[in-house]
């Protein structure tokens, strides 16, 4: 065993300086490298999720506005459907009127015609009754002298 230890102590002697060498590098990397390699690493992580979160809130804004615009949309729609009805309740009201008008125009020359009618069916009679009572007088005259009637034919002949 003292052989053992006899060969490891100038292996170990003449690895002094490349563990020292070892140490320095490690120590070198992790000031020279490691650091600044970690520092630029926290810095794109946090640039990443700065925009990773202003993605997100830009997608919040535009979904924002996009329900905005739909809103206003939705009252546009209505605004536009809603000035449709008045438009047509004008248009019926101002057909309904019109309607009106024209029926009553019509029950007025139908009123006129009716009583324009009634006065003519009167006007006849009144004139069917004095030539009726003409004719029973010229009949009355006939048969009272035995003469002929005028416009009978028969009569005329046998007065020939």
């Amino acid at each position: 065993m003292d052989e053992i230890l006899r060969q490891l102590v100038p292996l170990v002697i003449g690895s002094v300086p490349t563990m020292i060498l070892f140490l320095v590098l490690v120590i070198a990397y992790k000031f020279l490298l490691h650091g600044p390699l970690l520092k630029i690493l926290a810095e794109r992580r946090a640039r990443t999720e700065g925009a990773v979160e202003r993605a997100h809130a830009a997608i919040a804004a535009a979904d924002a506005k996009a329900q905005e615009y739909e809103a206003k949309l939705r009252a546009a729609r209505a605004e536009i459907f809603r000035a449709r009805e008045n438009r047509i309740k004008a248009w019926n009201a101002e057909r309904e009127s019109a309607l009106a008008t024209a029926r009553q125009a019509a029950r007025d020359r139908v009123n006129a015609a009716k009583s324009s009618l009634e006065a003519q069916a009167a006007t006849s009679r009144q004139e069917f009754e004095r030539g009726a009572d003409a004719l029973v007088a010229d009949i009355l005259k006939a048969v009272l002298s035995g003469g002929s009637l005028p416009g009978n034919p028969v009569a005329a002949e046998e007065s020939h």
